[in-house]
């Protein structure tokens, strides 16, 4: 009689993971290819809602933006100052639509991008708002701001795009040096796991789950008090500097 076959194949060996990507190569491919965008078209790849948008829709879009999400939350933004007595951080401003907002409603507003193209623009768009003022940083932290201290940080459809953990990490440990403390900064995470990412694109960033926003809130100095989206594209995070 033949021999016995033990039906249950021999397991497979664990393939090692692939290493992380290097953020230095990551942060390249994100100012060239937004450096790209801004000049084929800035304002649709800053708020893709229109392709051809006029000067009054689109700041007017800023304005709606910042009253849904800034005017509605000013107990927890303010915590009792005067806004125009407040320093806002803005990360990620792009050709300045929130920017130009902020600053109509704050003292002063400091924001910062990692495209030189958008930057460019967002200067010519804030001319005649002398209390805006915008820097192109290198991605990896906010020394191009020295150590000004700001009273909250905001941050809107921005790092929904970056496909290193790394490189978000980085900005929130920075916001955490200039902002003073007990401070607000509110922005969003992209939160849907089931979207196609990989570390080369620069359009579709790295998911976080609820757990890794605390995690991430812990680790780099804040009280992560509140969260609203976990799961979706737009995943908000209240982070209260400790």
């Amino acid at each position: 009689m033949p021999e016995s076959v033990d039906p249950t194949p021999e397991p497979l060996p664990e393939l090692p993971l692939p290493p992380p990507p290097d953020p230095a190569v990551v942060l390249e491919k994100m100012r060239r290819e937004w450096d790209e965008r801004a000049r084929e078209n800035a304002r649709y790849y800053v708020a893709t809602a229109n392709e051809n948008w006029t000067d009054e829709e689109y700041f007017e879009s800023g304005r709606i933006n910042v009253s849904h999400e800034v005017l509605t939350d000013m107990i927890n933004i303010c915590q009792g100052k005067d806004p125009k007595q407040m320093k806002v951080l803005e990360i990620g401003c792009g050709s300045g639509r929130i920017t130009r907002a902020l600053a109509e409603v704050f003292g002063e507003v400091y924001a910062v991008d990692i495209s030189g193209e958008m930057i460019a623009q967002a200067k010519e768009t804030l001319k005649d708002r002398p209390n805006a003022h915008v820097f192109q940083n290198n991605g990896t932290d906010l020394s191009v701001l020295g150590d000004i201290e700001v009273d909250f940080a905001f941050s809107y459809i921005v790092f929904q795009h970056i496909p290193s953990r790394d490189v978000i990490r980085n900005y929130v440990r920075e916001v955490a040096r200039l902002l003073r403390p007990g401070c607000l900064f509110k922005f969003q995470v992209q939160g849907d796991a089931t979207l196609l990412t990989s570390p080369e694109d620069t359009w579709i960033g790295v998911p976080f789950s609820d757990e890794d926003a605390v995690a991430m809130a812990e680790e780099c100095g804040f009280e992560p008090r509140h969260r609203i989206g976990a799961g979706t594209q737009y995943f908000w995070l209240w982070y209260f500097r400790r």
